[in-house]
């Protein structure tokens, strides 16, 4: 089940909510949620349920155990040791063994057959949460839950459990364990998942359709210039409205409930470099691994040598995180080059100057998009080669003006979407109110009326068009 489905919002969240609001306490809300949660997780994949509930139940006695020894005792690291192998080890099986498996054969000629694992939905999102829990009650940063459903419940959540934003527990257990959801708060939440799911169903799914016409694996080798061009452009556009819409609504289905959970997204593409980039795009990953793998590791702290080395461990562990295939491993090692080139050459360049270091921020993750895009490095090769006529390939082509002719608005509603631009005229119309009793009118309306309106839209949108791809299943 998907936020953009019809049977989710026009079924399930609306009896989600509804139960919700009538039960009479917290302790009942909570339950609700649980309930909601397991069923939303089981419903594409019942079996998998299971490995989320054994691997909250291993987590939740393993933290108990480290709650009651020493700070940083033998016993606590023998316990924390314990809970890293049982997250990381399974995610490492259902996500990465047919990968290591098919190397290895590669390499020695074993084994004979490798076996394909399914992968569990959102496994790579929980397992962080599970493992972030545990490390935080090591560190006594936190107390051990002592309610097994309280535990399931934050890590379940149906809101963020399949694409994030990854929540830590002491950012929300305050809010599980007490909440109130204000008039403000639903009505902000309403905005941000309507506003979310426009963002989905009308602009990463638009955005989508181009990219995947313009970017036909078996068309690659003969694809037009323009094609290859405007193909990967469409592309970084879906990729970021497709991700933070979720994170969108994941935001904004929480607030109607009360609990707030933070940014995930802050406009990456106004970036002026990578590090930057990379502070504004999926914020909750970037904080994990800089949190449990950066600064543990030593950070900047320990020269410049080991800095480097801190860097490529982060990064090739975030490349592997989005997928099991070297591709993701390049794309990973890929920015890790850059951000090393920022931190030792071009900090001054990137802070001194504001167009040009934006320039080259928007080249860098343009071209590093194609290795995410394509799994087969010859895919990448080939595209890398076409853009630049390379192939053989014509520059343009009638079918393919035809297709960016027909796209080439809602490419620029979407990049226009993709800044700030929006939501400071927002912000600007917000603040005028105090001094225009016209634009209050008119703002109190369209705050009422908005959100109805992008549901009607989204809703025809996904009536109208079977393409509608989730790009962090996989993840």
């Amino acid at each position: 089940m998907v936020f953009s489905s019809l049977f989710f919002l026009y079924l399930f969240l609306p009896l989600n909510l509804i139960v919700y609001r009538l039960v009479p306490n917290i302790k009942a809300k909570n339950i609700t949620m649980l309930v909601f949660s397991l069923i939303f997780y089981a419903w594409g994949e019942p079996v998998y349920v299971l490995l989320l509930i054994f691997m909250t139940a291993a987590d939740y006695f393993l933290a108990l155990r480290i709650d009651k020894c020493a700070p940083r005792s033998k016993k606590a690291k023998f316990y924390l040791f314990s809970a890293c192998a049982v997250n990381l080890g399974l995610l490492g099986v259902f996500k990465y063994g047919t990968f290591f498996l098919t190397n290895l054969k590669l390499l020695v000629g074993f084994p004979q057959s490798v076996p394909s694992f399914v992968l569990p939905i959102g496994i790579s999102f929980y397992t962080f949460q599970l493992v972030s829990y545990v490390a935080d009650v090591y560190r006594k940063d936190i107390s051990a839950q002592k309610s097994f459903s309280m535990l399931l419940l934050y890590v379940s959540m149906f809101h963020q459990c399949i694409a994030g934003p990854i929540v830590r527990y002491k950012d929300v257990y305050p809010e599980l364990l007490s909440r109130r959801a204000s008039y403000e708060d639903v009505s902000d939440g309403v905005w941000r998942f309507s506003f979310g799911l426009a963002k989905k169903a009308i602009l990463a799914n638009a955005c989508g359709s181009v990219a995947d016409s313009l970017l036909d694996t078996k068309t690659l080798s003969t694809a037009p210039a323009l094609s290859l061009w405007v193909g990967v452009l469409a592309f970084s556009l879906q990729i970021y409205l497709d991700f933070s819409a979720y994170s969108d609504m994941a935001i904004g289905m929480g607030r109607m409930i009360g609990i707030h959970y933070r940014e995930n997204f802050d406009y990456p593409y106004i970036s002026r470099s990578v590090s930057e980039f990379w502070r504004r795009w999926h914020i909750s990953l970037g904080s994990l691994f800089r949190d449990y793998v950066y600064i543990p590791l030593g950070g900047s702290r320990k020269g410049t040598i080991r800095t480097v080395l801190n860097l490529f461990v982060v990064w090739a562990l975030t490349g592997l995180w989005h997928g099991a295939s070297w591709n993701f491993v390049l794309w990973g090692l890929y920015f890790f080059l850059f951000i090393c080139v920022e931190k030792i050459f071009l900090s001054k360049f990137c802070k001194q100057s504001k167009v040009l270091p934006h320039i080259y921020l928007i080249i860098v993750v343009f071209f590093g998009w194609i290795l995410f895009k394509f799994t087969s490095v010859s895919d990448v090769l080939l595209t890398l080669k076409g853009m630049f006529g390379l192939n053989g390939n014509p520059f343009t082509s009638f079918e393919v003006g035809a297709i960016i002719k027909s796209n080439i608005f809602i490419l620029i509603f979407c990049m226009v979407v993709s800044t700030p631009i929006v939501k400071r005229t927002g912000e600007l119309i917000k603040f005028s109110i105090k001094y225009n009793w016209w634009i209050r009118t008119v703002y109190t309306i369209g705050r009422i009326a908005l959100p109805i309106v992008l549901f009607i839209l989204s809703t025809a949108a996904l009536i109208g068009d079977s393409y509608n791809p989730f790009l962090y299943f996989k993840f």
